[in-house]
């Protein structure tokens, strides 16, 4: 009873994590959808030397696609792993040369030090939800959970034959 209460525990706080990391990467993604159907790829930025059409359909991919499975549960380890990959080359490839925290950005952006506030902080606030969900899956509370939940249905009722009927032990 214990552990089903952990389980149920751990299962909402994954739907939550889902629901929140990608509804707000979704938000990111959105605007480079529209950005590629308005046909803006060559404005956008090519920071691995894929070339910037490659570059904006991919991130698009990772940040809308992805993020949207992520929020429904479906391939969710699958899911996330792009969104890792393209969160880790916004936090050490366009962010490279930055503070690591926002508090030092800050700080040097007030000191005259630098000309932005940007930092890898808010990247890297991405990118452990990503990797973590590549481990851990989407959890019960989704459609991959729903998916596993059919599957063992049917292999149980495969097992016990099409006539026999469940037999459940005297309470």
């Amino acid at each position: 009873m214990e552990a089903e209460r952990k389980d149920t525990a751990a299962d909402i706080g994954l739907l939550i994590l889902r629901i929140g990391i990608g509804g707000y990467l979704i938000t990111h993604g959105w605007g480079k959808l529209q950005m590629l159907l308005a046909g803006g790829a060559n404005n956008f930025g090519d920071p691995v030397g894929l070339g910037s059409p490659l570059s904006l359909v991919l991130v698009t991919a990772s940040e809308f696609l992805c993020a949207l499975l992520i929020i429904l549960g479906l391939a969710t380890r699958l899911a996330a792993l792009p969104g890792f990959i393209c969160i880790s080359v916004a936090a050490f490839v366009v962010h490279a040369r930055d503070p690591w925290t926002m508090e030092a950005a800050a700080k040097a952006f007030f000191s005259g030090a630098s000309k932005t506030w940007f930092s890898k902080e808010p990247a890297l606030l991405y990118l452990i939800p990503f990797l973590s969900l590549v481990f851990t899956g989407g959890g019960k509370i989704s459609l991959d959970g729903l998916i596993a939940m059919r599957r063992n249905q049917r292999q149980t009722t495969e097992q016990r034959g099409p006539d026999r009927k469940e037999i459940r032990p005297a309470a």
